[in-house]
């Protein structure tokens, strides 16, 4: 147990969105929520310039929680973050993206309850949207997708998520979140429902300066990830709404020529 004897004030944690990754995509209120922070509780892919949003002496702990490196285990996390609310007051968890979004933030939320822990919630801006929008590709758009998928690439068991399976049969714009070292196997499942023309991007740490870009289509994709060393994290957007980043007009040209249309 964490152990601090200096004016201990009232326990209460409040998660946080930190957004997909530039500094500036975090909402008003989670800057306001920093700025109260006794401890701050920080993941892998937070930007760890919103760490001086904190007062100075504020503890600062990295948590680690980036996919394959978990450096802390959600176990850990949990009693770390009750030990210091208890022992120091306000604790705020940033989480990259939005806590619920593959955040396991409820989770949190649950194990402070068992301790009586005053909790609030932060929503921030998911990379599952935020990403592609800011690439020029929304997940909606009218005449081209009605609704969008978001899925993980894969489960704990490390198999491919069976939700996939489903969303390749559909019109929805699919985003997939941690699935780039299944990318092929992911694309073969579009292929089997006739859908190697459909428009496919991936993106690596987007919104960040290590930015990059690779667009082209379910039969492309997997190796232009390969030629421009495209690695995690990333997240993959299958559908029509591809077609409108402004990259993907070449792309139809090269793929229509080699396709002998």
């Amino acid at each position: 147990m964490i152990s601090n004897n200096n004016n201990i004030k009232e326990p209460r944690i409040t998660l946080v969105g930190a957004g997909p990754g530039d500094a500036e995509l975090i909402t008003l209120k989670g800057i306001k929520a920093l700025q109260t922070a006794n401890v701050v509780l920080y993941d892998a892919l937070v930007n760890e310039e919103l760490l001086e949003v904190a007062p100075a002496d504020a503890v600062k702990i990295y948590v680690g929680k980036r996919s394959g490196d978990h450096t802390f285990s959600q176990d850990n996390i949990n009693q770390l973050m009750v030990d210091y609310a208890l022992n120091y007051g306000h604790v705020v968890r940033l989480k990259g993206g939005d806590p619920f979004v593959f955040g396991r933030g409820h989770e949190e939320l649950e194990f402070a309850a068992e301790y009586n822990i005053p909790t609030q919630v932060v929503p921030g801006i998911s990379s599952s949207i935020g990403v592609p929008g800011l690439q020029g590709i929304p997940v909606t758009h009218r005449g081209l997708s009605e609704s969008f998928w978001v899925i993980t690439g894969t489960t704990t068991a490390g198999r491919i998520s069976a939700d996939l399976y489903q969303a390749a049969k559909s019109n929805a714009t699919v985003v997939v979140l941690m699935g780039l070292h299944k990318l092929a196997e992911i694309a073969e499942l579009f292929k089997a429902e006739g859908k190697g023309a459909l428009p496919a991007a991936v993106i690596q740490s987007g919104t960040t300066v290590d930015e990059k870009v690779a667009v082209g289509t379910v039969d492309t994709i997997a190796g232009l990830v390969a030629e421009q060393g495209i690695a995690s994290p990333a997240l993959i957007v299958f559908g029509e709404v591809v077609s409108l980043h402004p990259q993907y007009k070449l792309v139809k040209e090269v793929y229509d020529v080699v396709a002998g249309r």
